[in-house]
This record gives structure tokens, C-alpha cells and sequence, in this order.
């Protein structure tokens, strides 16, 4: 049906003057009805160009507002929406046009582009007023979106997205979160990824409601924008959150409008949790991956304060599992690799049937991700399962251990890699992060495990860093400390 296709268009029809876009650097605002306007100019360019109907555009941008009027125009038009991370170096951005061999290349004329294509055109371009007087009807189990995952586990696989992945994500979200048009977000999570795009932005334009993109974050800026525009939902990364909590800013704002802060993108430290709750904040975790969502779970506010670190329960639409490795489900507790399944799930990656077919089980998409659940059916996330350390036989999960080191007031952040080591095949190894420097900090965080942890889970190597490499979505870089390990 068209109309699932072009649902922005009925949006826009609903709610011609509310707001959708406001662009934070500028403070320019798009109603639903230009919004529309904009998409119309975009979907007769691709159309003045020739592009035929499954080609590939690329878009390498910051965040900004056209980037969903040229998303949404490739909807119109059939095309799929390619977008570029930016900040990847030249050999890596080559490699990934060379794997998508996009028709056509959209660049923002305020950063350095490395890339050359036949055709290439600035987002800034001013182009003439137009209407959509032909748009191409299709399949919704048909590509609208290719997002090329970060690459961290080796070379970057283009997800593939259906009109139905991205529709039953925003669906699901709006009904399970209760999303509304009086709901506005405040967006810094950089567009090129899913989180960006489909974890609010998406879910609130189609509830009608208001998205305020940023894009260069800074914390106390962050915070007084979510007074400013009387943001109700906003999704931010650990690292931000962290940055967040040690402004004045927040320590003086009571935040009026905010339903609730969710964290995404990694596993959030409960130090984290806790700043907000002592201001009487609701706080809450979410769990996603570009090929499922990259929304899966939902848990109230006042759930997430009892239960801290929990997922929650699987959404109205999607199902999960968490299964051993014996292929059994897992009881109450116990350990497993963690499976959804849904209608917003990725069809498939572009150019690798294999690693499709590894990664889609029976109609189950296997995360990688290690999970459990407690005896009331809330999901918790454990970490990457390529992330276990196995020492000695026994399994050790760096996220338990990491919270635990967190628990100590001088420590900052933490991050726990395994090492390799010739007897007892790797051993748990702490790089720490502190607010300031202590001459007992190691010996303390020696004592502070051996109370919380069994002893083959304490660290057998303490590191003292200035600062956790991080990778560009502001996730703690492991395989850059492994590195580092190693060449050390």
C-alpha cells in the first residue's frame, strides 16, 4: 500500500503547521507542510537525474534537517538512502562506495569529502520548487535504507533496511513508549547510524511529533536545549550522560518537560543512573542493533528504578529469547546469547548472503549479544559475547566487572578486555579512568572487587589512563585497548 510507503505525506496532511524539524545550530524550524515541500524538491531532482528505481544515493553530511527530506524523497522515488560516516577515513569510505556503488553522492559543503563520484552534488544546493507528481509504488519488504555498521569486528557490512523494517520499528516504538505528537526529542546521535535515525527521530515523526537536531555536542548546550525546546524524551550515549552530570547546569535544572532520558549505544554505568534518580529523574536503558530497530525492549519509568540496568520486556510486536549453548532456552539467571525477532528486523546485507545466513536463524536474528532474565521476564544485557573473557575455564563478563570498579567514587569510567596469558589462557585486565589521581586507587579497587566479585573475576591487571579510546559514536574502543596492550 502507498500509504505505507508515504506515510510522511499523510503526516504532513494530519498536522500541516505543527513542528517536525528545528535545526539547534541554526534555530530553523520546518512545519510538517515544509517538510514536505522540501521532499518534493528533492524527489523531482533524483527524478530530473534518471535514477531508476533500487540505485543507491549516498549522503555524507553532520546532522541536519535535509537529510530526512532527502531520506524520505528516496522513499518516493524507490532509491535507497546510503548514509556515510563522516568521520571514517578515506580508505575505509572507498571501501564501502566500492561495496554499495551508490549512482549518485550528496555531500555537506562544510566538511572536507574525500570521495570522488561521477555524480556529486552539494546538500546545499538551492533547487526549485516542485511537486510530487509521480512517485513509484512498491513492495515494503523492498530496501529503503542501507546503514554500513561501524566495522569494529573487521570490514563494514552494509545493513538493509525495508520500508516495513523501518515503519514496524517506529510503530512498535510509538505504541509500546507511548509516543505522541505533543512529544519533542533532542537528537545529537549522528544520522549516519540507526540510532540517529530510527530510535526517536522516525517513531516522533510519525506520531507527529518534533525532532531538534544537534549535531557538535557539548553538555551544558545539550542540557539547556532540553529546557529551551521543553523536550520530553532524548536519547544520549553513556559517554554524553557523563559529561552531562558533572555541568552545573544540571545540577541546578530540575528539567520540568522530561518524561524520561534514555541511554542507548552501550551499557550504562550505574553511577549514571543513580545522579539522576537523586534529582528525581527518570532514567531508563534501551537495547538495539542496526539490524533489529533498533528498538526491542520497553520498561516503565518506575520499573527502571527498581530494576536498574534492565532492558525490559520485549515490545508488542517483537519477540526474544536468550539461548545456551546448547541450544536450550536459558532458565531464569542463567547466561545466553540473546535473539529477537520481528517485522523490524534487516533483510538482509548487502553483497554477503553468508553473513546474512549466519546471522538469521529459523526467522530469529542472533545478536551476538549475552543476556539474562529474571523470574519477572525482564531482559538485562550481559555484553558482546566475543567480548567474554575466559580465564582459568570460568567465564567472566567484563560489564559485571566493570560496574563493580564503577562502584568506587574516584573512578570515572572503566573498561575490562581480556588478556592473553599462557596459563590460564586470558586473565581479566581493568583499564580505569579517575576523577584524580590516588597512590592507593589500585589497591582500593583490588579490595572493592574481592568484596562484590568471585575471586577468579578480580582483576589480575590494573591500568591507569588519561582517557578510554572511544569510537565515533562514543562507545568504549576494546579492540583499540587490546591494542594497546599488545604493543605495550
Amino acid at each position: 500500500m502507498f500509504a505505507e510507503q508515504a506515510w510522511i505525506l499523510n503526516r504532513a496532511s494530519l498536522t500541516p503547521n505543527r513542528p517536525a524539524l528545528v535545526n539547534l545550530e541554526t534555530n530553523e524550524q520546518w512545519t510538517y507542510r515544509q517538510l514536505t515541500l522540501e521532499i518534493a524538491k528533492w524527489s523531482h531532482f533524483f527524478e530530473v537525474q534518471g535514477l531508476q528505481s533500487g540505485s543507491r544515493v549516498a549522503v555524507f553530511s553532520r546532522n541536519n534537517s535535509h537529510l530526512f527530506a532527502i531520506l524520505f524523497a528516496c522513499g518516493l522515488r524507490g532509491l535507497i538512502y546510503v548514509p556515510l560516516n563522516w568521520r571514517l577515513s578515506a580508505e575505509e569510505l572507498n571501501e564501502i562506495v566500492a561495496d554499495a556503488t551508490p549512482s549518485l553522492l550528496l555531500y555537506d559543503q562544510g566538511i572536507p569529502c574525500p570521495l570522488q563520484l561521477a555524480m556529486m552534488y552539494p546538500i546545499q544546493q538551492v533547487l526549485p520548487s516542485a511537486t510530487i507528481a509521480s512517485s513509484i509504488e512498491l513492495d515494503l519488504n523492498e530496501p529503503w535504507l542501507m546503514i554500513y555498521t561501524g566495522g569494529t569486528t573487521g570490514k563494514a557490512k552494509g545493513v538493509v533496511l525495508s520500508f516495513n523494517s523501518v515503519n514496524w520499528n517506529a510503530i512498535n516504538t510509538i505504541i509500546s513508549w507511548g509516543l505522541c505528537e505533543d512529544d519533542c526529542t533532542l537528537n545529537y546521535m549522528p544520522m549516519f547510524h540507526t540510532g540517529g535515525l530510527n530510535a526517536l527521530s522516525i517513531p516522533l515523526l510519525m506520531a507527529g511529533g518534533t525532532v531538534v537536531i544537534g549535531d557538535k555536542f557539548e553538555a551544558e548546550t545539550a542540557l539547556k536545549a532540553i529546557n529551551f525546546y521543553k523536550t520530553t524524551i532524548s536519547l544520549f550515549v553513556p559517554t554524553m550522560y557523563q559529561a552531562m552530570i558533572t555541568t552545573n547546569y544540571f545540577h541546578k535544572s530540575s528539567f520540568p518537560t522530561v518524561k524520561v532520558f534514555l541511554s542507548g549505544g552501550a551499557p550504562c554505568p550505574l553511577p549514571i543512573y543513580d545522579a539522576f534518580f537523586k534529582k528525581g529523574l527518570f532514567f531508563k536503558e534501551g537495547y538495539g542493533l542496526t539490524e533489529a530497530g533498533p528498538n526491542n525492549f520497553y520498561i516503565s519509568r518506575e520499573e527502571a528504578y527498581v530494576k536498574k540496568g534492565a532492558v525490559g520486556k520485549s515490545m508488542q510486536f517483537n519477540e526474544a529469547k536468550i539461548i545456551n549453548q546448547a541450544g536450550e532456552s536459558c532458565a531464569a539467571h542463567e547466561v545466553g546469547e540473546l535473539f529477537v525477532r520481528g517485522k523490524h528486523m534487516f533483510r538482509f546485507y548487502w553483497n554477503n548472503q553468508q553473513e546474512t545466513d549466519n546471522t538469521i536463524r529459523d526467522g530469529w536474528l542472533r545478536t551476538g549479544d549475552l543476556a539474562t532474565m529474571d523470574e519477572e521476564g525482564y531482559f538485562y544485557i550481559v555484553g558482546r559475547r566475543k567480548d567474554m573473557i575466559i580465564s582459568g575455564g570460568e567465564n567472566v563478563y567484563p560489564q559485571e566487572v566493570e560496574q563493580c570498579i564503577l562502584r568506587h567514587q574516584l573512578v570515572k569510567e572503566a573498561a575490562v578486555i581480556g588478556a592473553p596469558d599462557n596459563y590460564w589462557g586470558e586473565v581479566v585486565t581493568a583499564f580505569i579512568v579517575c576523577h584524580h589521581k590516588s597512590d592507593t586507587l589500585v589497591d582500593e579497587v583490588e579490595n572493592l572487587c574481592r568484596s562484590y566479585l568471585g575471586h577468579y573475576k578480580i582483576p589480575k591487571k590494573i591500568i591507569m589512563i588519561d582517557e578510554l579510546p572511544k569510537t565515533i559514536v562514543g562507545k568504549i574502543d576494546k579492540k583499540a585497548l587490546q591494542l594497546q596492550l599488545k604493543s605495550s
